[in-house]
């Protein structure tokens, strides 16, 4: 078994977490001050997630590149591919905060969202 130690992320306590790890699968969790602590090392070492956040160029609009991000985290190992279909993206319409750009990113049931009005 092998420990890993971790520091939370889910709230601005920022709790040392220890995991300890059998194979891939945790056998235990300790340190974490809420139970979105336990579950956050869980994912950390099991499934690690990461929500994309990034500028997408824009097309005949004032704003010259729009903010962007998932509506929810993405497996770690795929962000690279991610980011490959997001960079292929262009925003050539007046757009809203939530408005979509990319549905169903990579057929991961996750979609790419503007986080900031461009006109």
């Amino acid at each position: 078994m092998e420990r890993r130690e971790l520091t939370c992320i889910e709230c601005p306590t920022g709790c040392a977490v220890t995991v300890t790890v059998d194979g891939d699968m945790v056998v235990d969790v300790e340190g974490f001050g809420c139970g979105r602590g336990r579950d956050y090392a869980v994912t950390e070492v099991e499934r690690p997630e990461r929500l994309i956040t990034t500028t997408v160029p824009t097309e005949g609009l004032r704003l010259r590149m729009a903010p962007v991000r998932t509506s929810r985290p993405i497996p770690r190992a795929r962000r690279e591919d991610a980011m490959r279909e997001i960079r292929k993206a262009r925003i050539r319409w007046p757009a809203r905060v939530g408005d979509v750009v990319i549905s169903d990113l990579l057929g991961l049931g996750v979609d790419v969202i503007v986080t900031r009005e461009v006109v």
